[in-house]
């Protein structure tokens, strides 16, 4: 604060002294980014009917996007979870992030899990001349995750998870030197699903959950580029089961997001007068340095990053809030064999502009379920996966094993 209160003292002074020199703002987004920005996306259908949620749902086979330690609370005693979801589909049809998952409940206290998320960015034809044959490149990013859960006492449970990331967005025919960018990174989660109790005419259960993911260094795709963030993020969200009879139950939950990555600052320049000039001409020349105008420096640490996140929008506590991102769904199960949802996400136009309804359906037949989820956009600006119809399939094994809930 007395940096920020200096600077404007001293840009007042210089500027009252001078007449001829202005401070120069350019046109700056506001919109956070990071690397591997994938990491972000509903890879599971699930979730994404109910508009890009999961750290407080019931457990299921892709809890290890979301939140690992519901795995200690779910039903089967092991599973496969294999999804598919289309990317840009209206424009491309070979771009697309697939994801596998294997879980495993150990006992009644803990459960370990491993997945593989794969997004290819399709193929690249890089072509010289009319003369020359067209080389082919297949840039993509890849994740290996796995994790560990423990109930720490009936109700509640934590979660550790380590991922490798690995980004190969190389252009070999334009640099031979290009290599492919890689990190590691941790989550940490929470969850706590309460006991059925009985209300007047319906039973019911709450659920809430924690996720601090993707803790780790920056990612660098080559020694003279710029390093990038990891999309590190907290997740808050909390949920009520209304159980009606056996056969028909009502699960609503809502959840929040914020990136834990520092700010953008905005930028400028001291104008001023150059020789062979009467006034200011408007462009930044050599001698006139870049200055933070407002906000504060992102060159920083991850780890200091992830505090200064909190209170480094250059708007203040009300941009702060703009980063903040929300989300509502509901899932209606009847007789668990069959499921319909629906789901709302909303992010500020300052920040991004995501804003969306999704629709989604399951269907369960033994030990195979079946999702099926719809996105359509709510912003002016298009979502690259609008109108895309993304699939998931479980299988579990030994399902209702640990049905004491």
């Amino acid at each position: 604060m007395k940096k920020y209160i200096l600077a404007l003292i001293t840009l007042s002074i210089y500027n009252f002294s001078n007449a001829q020199e202005t401070v120069v703002f350019p046109n700056q987004s506001s919109v956070i980014t990071t690397g591997v920005p994938f990491l972000l996306i509903a890879s599971d259908a699930r979730a994404a009917g109910m508009g890009d949620m999961g750290v407080a749902t019931s457990a299921d086979a892709y809890s290890q996007q979301w939140n690992q330690s519901k795995y200690a609370f779910s039903l089967a005693k092991s599973g496969i979870g294999v999804s598919y979801t289309p990317y840009l589909s209206k424009l491309v049809n070979d771009i697309f992030l697939g994801n596998v998952t294997y879980f495993n409940r150990l006992n009644d206290k803990s459960a370990f899990a491993v997945s593989f998320k794969y997004f290819s960015l399709g193929e690249i034809d890089i072509v010289q001349d009319e003369f020359s044959e067209a080389l082919v490149e297949k840039p993509n990013e890849l994740t290996i995750d796995a994790s560990y859960s423990l109930r720490l006492a009936e109700q509640f449970s934590m979660a550790v998870g380590l991922r490798y990331l690995r980004s190969d967005l190389r252009i070999q025919a334009v640099d031979a030197n290009a290599q492919a960018a890689s990190s590691v990174a941790v989550d940490i989660s929470g969850y706590y699903q309460s006991e059925e109790n009985a209300y007047d005419t319906f039973n019911g259960r709450t659920r809430l959950g924690f996720a601090i993911q993707n803790l780790g260094p920056t990612i660098k795709y080559d020694d003279a580029g710029r390093e990038n963030f990891l999309p590190t993020n907290l997740r808050l969200g909390g949920g009520f089961d209304f159980i009606f009879d056996q056969y028909n139950t009502l699960s609503l939950t809502a959840e929040v997001t914020k990136l834990l990555v520092p700010t953008p600052p905005i930028l400028g320049f001291v104008d001023t007068v150059q020789e062979g000039d009467t006034e200011p001409n408007g462009q930044q020349d050599p001698n006139e340095p870049t200055i933070i105008v407002e906000g504060k420096s992102n060159d920083v640490s991850f780890v200091k990053g992830i505090f200064q996140s909190f209170g480094d929008a250059p708007g203040g506590f009300n941009e702060e809030l703009k980063e903040f991102t929300w989300a509502l769904g509901a899932e209606y199960k009847y007789q668990d064999s069959f499921a319909f949802r629906a789901g709302y996400f909303n992010e500020s136009e300052d920040k991004g502009a995501r804003k969306f309804f999704a629709l989604g359906a399951g269907f369960k037949y033994t030990t195979i379920n079946i999702d099926l989820s719809y996105l359509f956009s709510a912003s002016k600006i298009q979502s690259p996966l609008e109108n895309t119809l993304r699939f998931s399939l479980t299988f579990n094994f030994g399902d209702g094993e640990y049905d004491e809930y």
